[in-house]
């Protein structure tokens, strides 16, 4: 096929003096300014190929919603063990990848990153069931909890907050399996396609509803409860940083809210640090919160007076 698209005035010129550019790129690259992990060169998971196997596993968990509406009772089953067969093989080789990322990669040889991929991805294919079961609670706490959906085929479809957690619940579950970084990549696909921030490392039970959704940001060390609902351009994250003597800031600190079962926050709430909302409490919107509120509260901005 001809190529349309027009070649820049000047592209063909033959004295472009490249030859010291590439030279000085070289030398940021291997030496002054080199910032490969460990100082090897390794493979990135892809996100293209992540995105595939996210869509897989959607399809094999909700065969006529993700995958194809025209599945029979005779059918479904053969469409699930394909698509799941071909999506798990997919799978396996990003998790090898993810692994090369890991604190000490340099520890094992490829046979045994190998081996550790494939007993990975056996444990987290064996946990799709559960991750299927607290998707349905999702969806059913948003069918329950918003007088505008009409059909669980339309929160599924069409609703931000249910796509977010479906890629948190497959991120969270390469998170605990020892694949950070992979996990971390399947979030931001996630953040990407619906404007929901979600660390994989945050800790989400049953029946969770976002409403709306966009610019919703839950931290990584996060704990949320079941039943919870959150409103948009809600905001669970730290309050600080805590650093060690050189400035480098101190890693894995729980420094982000806990919200127990029953919760509602509402739009433009920011909830920061390690403090506990009990449960069945409503936080208004646009609240701002540093400090932990007993089980049952209402906690509202300040009205403003005017004598």
């Amino acid at each position: 096929m001809k190529n349309d698209i027009p070649e820049p005035a000047g592209a063909r010129a033959p004295h472009w003096n490249l030859g010291p550019v590439i030279e000085e790129l070289r030398v940021s690259r291997e030496a002054t300014h080199n910032i490969r992990h460990h100082g090897r060169v390794r493979e990135l998971p892809s996100r293209e190929a992540l995105t595939v196997i996210v869509n897989g596993l959607s399809a094999a968990l909700f065969p006529t919603h993700y995958g194809r509406p025209n599945l029979t009772d005779e059918s479904i089953d053969y469409f699930v063990g394909d698509t799941l067969t071909t999506t798990v093989n997919r799978l396996v080789e990003q998790v090898r990848r993810g692994l090369l990322f890991s604190a000490q990669p340099d520890d094992a040889s490829e046979e045994a990153l190998v081996q550790k991929a494939g007993a990975i991805t056996r444990d987290f294919a064996a946990g799709l069931p559960g991750i299927r079961a607290l998707l349905v609670s999702d969806v059913q706490a948003a069918l329950a909890g918003d007088p505008a959906a009409t059909s669980v085929a339309e929160i599924m479809l069409c609703y931000p907050g249910t796509i977010a957690i479906l890629y948190h619940r497959f991120a969270h579950r390469l998170h605990q399996l020892g694949v950070p970084f992979l996990a971390r990549l399947v979030s931001d696909i996630g953040h990407s396609l619906t404007g929901i921030d979600i660390h994989p490392g945050a800790r989400i039970g049953g029946s969770f509803f976002i409403d709306h959704g966009t610019g919703v940001v839950i931290g990584e060390t996060a704990i949320i409860g079941q039943r919870v609902r959150l409103y948009q351009a809600v905001t669970l994250g730290a309050k600080r940083f805590p650093a060690e003597e050189n400035g480098t800031l101190i890693k894995g600190v729980a420094r982000h809210p806990i919200v127990e079962d029953d919760v509602v926050i509402y739009a433009g709430a920011t909830i920061l640090g390690r403090i506990t909302i009990g449960a069945g409490s409503t936080i208004g919107g646009n609240v701002w919160l540093t400090d932990s509120v007993a089980p049952g509260s209402t906690v509202s901005q300040a009205q403003m007076r005017s004598d």
